[in-house]
């Protein structure tokens, strides 16, 4: 990871934007004072909190309460765009610890037009108050339709073994009973935990992963949706086809379109 050049808790401006361009790395787990809003104008992020995990490819973001501890993890260069938010600022927060959303163009061209008033804007400033409370009223609106694309996290370490497991291995044949020896359960006791702990089923987790990571590889340049459905263990591309569309309700040629980086949004 990159040394931080900012401490944004240090920061004394209510609102500010940062602009990183980031490589391949794997945060430790933090939290900070300021709500935050992060937005992936280019390739596809990891974000992580206590329970849950998303993938964050253009054209999604992601509301995280302050307080709330969280990593993220980039296995591509990544455009980032963080908007940090006193508290104070956001009347109506959404609810929950951390909401994903589409960004529709709207938010897309104010996140973006946000690094205009960096960390270092001065604490007063007329502008750029007004310009950071329409965004802090947004919100709500932006966020009320968001995403369930998403992933589970483990909370024993016999359960984070069978995810490890069926997370490195998403473009083979693998089983249940695969997951099982991984874990070193027998198949009852790892269906009783997937549901205990993860409110779904190694089957629905095996599933949804090999989405997430579809469309992690399709937000790649000169990615191909064969090569991608072959990837993430699908011997059909039409199964493929279908599986994508139900899961993300466009087709897999489609989502490449949209967020390939030739056709991204310009970064400002």
């Amino acid at each position: 990871m990159p040394k931080p050049l900012v401490d944004v808790d240090r920061v004394k401006a209510p609102a500010f934007c940062l602009a990183d361009e980031l490589s391949p790395f794997t945060s430790a787990w933090h939290a900070h004072r300021k709500h935050q809003l992060l937005y992936s104008a280019q390739g596809a992020l990891h974000l992580e909190v206590e329970r849950a995990q998303w993938l964050l490819p253009p054209q999604r973001a992601a509301w995280l309460r302050s307080g709330t501890r969280h990593r993220v993890r980039v296995s591509q260069p990544v455009s980032l765009r963080t908007v940090y938010l006193e508290p104070r600022l956001v009347r109506l927060p959404p609810e929950g610890e951390c909401r994903v959303f589409i960004v529709e163009p709207l938010a897309r061209e104010m996140l973006l037009y946000s690094t205009r008033w960096g960390p270092e804007r001065p604490l007063r400033e007329p502008l750029a108050d007004s310009f950071f409370g329409t965004l802090a009223h947004l919100l709500s609106e932006w966020t009320s339709q968001g995403q369930e694309w998403r992933l589970p996290r483990a909370r024993t370490p016999e359960l984070e073994r069978a995810m490890a497991f069926t997370l490195k291995h998403l473009g083979e044949p693998i089983s249940f009973e695969d997951a099982a020896r991984a874990a070193r359960l027998s198949g009852r006791t790892l269906s009783r935990r997937f549901e205990e702990e993860a409110q779904t089923t190694w089957r629905r987790f095996l599933h949804d992963a090999r989405m997430l990571r579809a469309m992690e590889l399709l937000a790649e340049e000169g990615a191909r949706v064969t090569q991608t459905a072959y990837a993430v263990g699908f011997e059909s591309l039409a199964a493929f086809t279908h599986a994508f569309h139900a899961f993300t309700g466009e087709r897999p040629r489609d989502f490449r379109r949209r967020v390939s980086p030739g056709r991204s949004a310009a970064i400002r």
